[in-house]
């Protein structure tokens, strides 16, 4: 059993297991430079970041500049979400213009515009599952997937009890149109690579 299981163990027998003490857990462990950690669940996930991934990542943020500062973007940045222990780290997230960061300085799932999630072989059932549950929880207006083996998207829209509405999927190639979503763009899928 290593040190953290120790530690997640006693903090569960002293019901003392919360965000912060698995974050802080994490960063002092020797976690490989690209890596991404987010907690699902309760769960932790970590995976590293591939090529193709960052660069439609790059794609997304150089088209939503248009309306969103960069001050107002977010990549692989903690964000506390509903449910049991969910700390997302988001590949991107857009943020309302009226949005404000929490007292300890973190950005607020309600400020929340836009979600984008490129997908990974080990954690893709997590953003085709309990993520796409958990952001319609929050009452995240636009949630796109984007699935470079594949090489679709699906933008989920209308979210509305615990689940999102409407879906739409197209492959590489078709414009995502937001322009009736708060987002208010069209976003082009043209150039996007696949795994």
């Amino acid at each position: 059993m290593s040190v953290l299981d120790d530690r997640i163990e006693m903090a569960e027998e002293c019901d003392e297991l919360t965000l912060d003490v698995l974050f802080e857990w994490l960063e002092k462990l020797p976690i490989p430079e690209g890596t991404k950690i987010e907690i699902v669940g309760g769960n932790i996930f970590m995976s590293p970041q591939r090529q193709s991934h960052w660069e439609i990542i790059v794609a997304f943020v150089e088209q939503l500049l248009g309306k969103y500062s960069r001050k107002r973007l977010a990549s692989d940045v903690r964000i506390d979400f509903p449910g049991h222990l969910n700390g997302f780290a988001c590949d991107l997230a857009a943020m309302a213009e009226r949005s404000v960061k929490d007292g300890k300085g973190r950005w607020r799932y309600q400020d929340i515009e836009f979600v984008a999630e490129v997908i990974s072989n080990d954690t893709a059932g997590n953003d085709y599952g309990p993520k796409k549950d958990v952001y319609a929880t929050a009452g995240v207006p636009v949630y796109l997937i984007v699935d470079p083996y594949t090489g679709e998207w699906h933008l989920h829209t209308l979210p509305k009890d615990g689940k999102y509405h409407s879906e739409v999927s197209f492959p590489f190639g078709e414009d995502i149109d937001l322009t009736g979503t708060p987002v208010g763009l069209v976003l082009s899928t043209d150039d996007f690579p696949r795994d």
